[in-house]
């Protein structure tokens, strides 16, 4: 276990190096799109759903309605995005995964470090990203903070089942396939803008599928102060389930890919 987690360690420390050499380039997806969408949906929408009334949404300004939404949203695009094309660069074209293993580091070791430093993307990304919520009153309870822990899961509740896709893939065409049917219709249909209890039933039914909705759902409570202990448990634990099968499955795939 000790060697494991040292070896983890050292993985993290080196997609960090990497990271302080290219974070620049992250600003826009990382920071400045979800601040868009903040205004744009929360304050600039916002403002003509609040004047027609906010029954609908529970009473609370729409701002508030679609702030935690939002936080969990971009947990899961950042973590979609830091599992696909870099998984894809070290296993096929830069294959500087085959270089690590070339060392005492085990495949797991590979996946431990590299689902490390997603955690990081993401925790870093959505701190950013609740602060400004706050700034702009997006929290109605002190309980919404609980939204960045729970932002985090989703993330890696994504980021070991993509992953693990990867590994399977010939070329990087497949991921087109991910975010088309996956991110998206997850980023519209999972209650982030608008409850899903709206949608037709079938379509409500396939929205708790995903794990976005849950992680919606739960930070949404948190940050409106109207928790079910029992449905949070119930959230949570799908959340974790997502986390350990698919972490186990990135394993799986990439000593399959790396070792054979």
């Amino acid at each position: 276990m000790a060697l494991a987690v040292e070896n983890g360690r050292r993985m993290f420390d080196y997609w960090l190096t990497v990271y302080k050499r290219t974070w620049k380039g992250t600003m826009i997806s990382s920071f400045l799109l979800p601040m868009l969408y903040l205004a744009a949906m929360g304050i600039g929408l916002g403002s003509f759903v609040d004047s027609n009334g906010t029954g609908a949404l529970g009473g609370v300004s729409y701002l508030q309605f679609i702030a935690p939404g939002l936080l969990a949203s971009t947990a899961l695009q950042i973590a979609v995005g830091e599992a696909t094309y870099p998984v894809m660069s070290g296993l096929k074209w830069q294959k500087f995964y085959h270089s690590m293993i070339a060392t005492p580091l085990r495949p797991a070791d590979v996946v431990y470090g590299q689902l490390g430093f997603i955690a990081f993307r993401v925790f870093t990304s959505c701190a950013v990203f609740l602060v400004i919520i706050t700034l702009f009153g997006g929290l109605k309870s002190p309980l919404g903070v609980l939204g960045l822990p729970v932002a985090l899961l989703v993330g890696m509740a994504v980021a070991g089942p993509i992953a693990a896709y990867a590994t399977i893939l010939d070329n990087d065409s497949g991921f087109a396939m991910v975010f088309r049917f996956g991110v998206v219709p997850a980023f519209l249909f999972s209650g982030a803008f608008f409850p899903v209890s709206q949608l037709p039933d079938w379509i409500e039914w396939l929205a708790y599928v995903s794990p976005l909705w849950h992680a919606v759902d739960l930070s949404r409570n948190l940050s409106l102060g109207t928790v079910n202990p029992l449905l949070a448990l119930g959230n949570l634990a799908y959340l974790l389930t997502w986390f350990l099968v698919g972490t186990w499955l990135a394993v799986r795939g990439f000593t399959k890919k790396l070792i054979g």
